[in-house]
């Protein structure tokens, strides 16, 4: 690590911190330290720090707006990259948007409502990054990143950077490509249609009331837990085994959405994956579904 970071210092003008603490960059406001955390300003910028990670053989992960994920107590060991304001841009043409990976989903879907476009209203209510939200194939309300995904630039581990269609990226349910090939994502361009401003608008209004009534955004939470199994959904499941509510630690399950974990102030990591794991085992002996994490796990255990 030492030698990675003297000759990351030397060579490549980004910011980098030393053992941060990861909480107050995660949406649950849980994690432990990263051995560095490290924010490129640039595509140049993560190109060359790339380039160094492979060269040093360093472990890496990269970490958008912190949401859906759940950052280990002990941190984080190796590498992880915040993309910094320079892949923070959006850009209209017509009826295509192409933003930066570190640009904020919900405004994105904001900014395309305000430009009469539409086929983003359901990452009206998902907390991430754009670049998140093309790892996961995010999606919502009966759509997702995959129908509106035109292409994605992309940093490899090796520091090459490539361009993906629709086809190279392999979506299916909250998963894409990038879970099995090392890269991050630069920017991403998304094929919208013309559509009636007032609608959308409107349509987006009552999407935001149903959520802010219906999910416990006022609260440290990082969205849904738990993936929706086949035919069903995994809130109705929990609740049906009646676990709204249940605690492990300062980790509850939501009283408000049953597949919502919450930080009630002190929560752990641990203290949500064991609580995570109780509900699994319930809600397997109820009804003999498997409950499959949506949410990343990372780091030291």
């Amino acid at each position: 690590m030492r030698h990675f970071i003297d000759e990351l210092k030397q060579s490549i003008d980004c910011e980098v911190r030393l053992n941060e603490p990861l909480a107050e960059y995660t949406t649950w406001k849980i994690g432990g330290p990263a051995d560095a955390l490290i924010a490129p300003a640039s595509k140049e910028e993560l190109i060359n720090v790339m380039r160094l990670i492979h060269k040093h053989k360093m472990p890496w992960i990269a970490l958008g707006r912190g949401s859906n994920l759940l950052v280990s107590d002990k941190g984080i060991r190796g590498a992880v990259l915040r993309l910094g304001d320079g892949m923070n841009d959006v850009r209209f043409d017509q009826d295509l948007v192409e933003a930066g990976a570190s640009y904020s989903f919900i405004k994105l879907s904001v900014m395309a409502g305000k430009q009469g476009l539409t086929g983003l209203e359901f990452a009206g209510g998902i907390p991430g990054s754009v670049g998140g939200a093309v790892y996961m194939n995010a999606g919502a309300l009966g759509s997702d990143v995959s129908r509106v995904f035109k292409s994605a630039e992309i940093v490899l581990e090796t520091g090459e950077l490539v361009q993906y269609g629709p086809e190279d990226m392999k979506f299916a349910y909250r998963h894409s490509v990038l879970h099995e090939l090392n890269g991050i994502v630069v920017s991403a361009t998304f094929q919208l249609a013309k559509g009636e401003k007032a609608e959308i608008t409107a349509a987006m209004a009552a999407n935001k009331e149903r959520r802010l009534r219906t999910q416990p955004l006022q609260m440290a939470c990082a969205g849904s837990v738990f993936r929706n199994p086949p035919g069903d959904y995994a809130a109705r499941l929990v609740e049906a085994s009646g676990l709204k509510g249940l605690r492990s630690g300062g980790a509850e399950v939501s009283t408000m959405h049953a597949n919502f974990i919450v930080n009630t102030g002190q929560a752990t990591a641990e203290d949500v994956l064991s609580l995570m794991a109780n509900i699994q085992r319930k809600v397997k002996e109820d009804s003999g579904i498997d409950l499959v994490p949506e949410v990343l796990a990372v780091g030291e255990r």
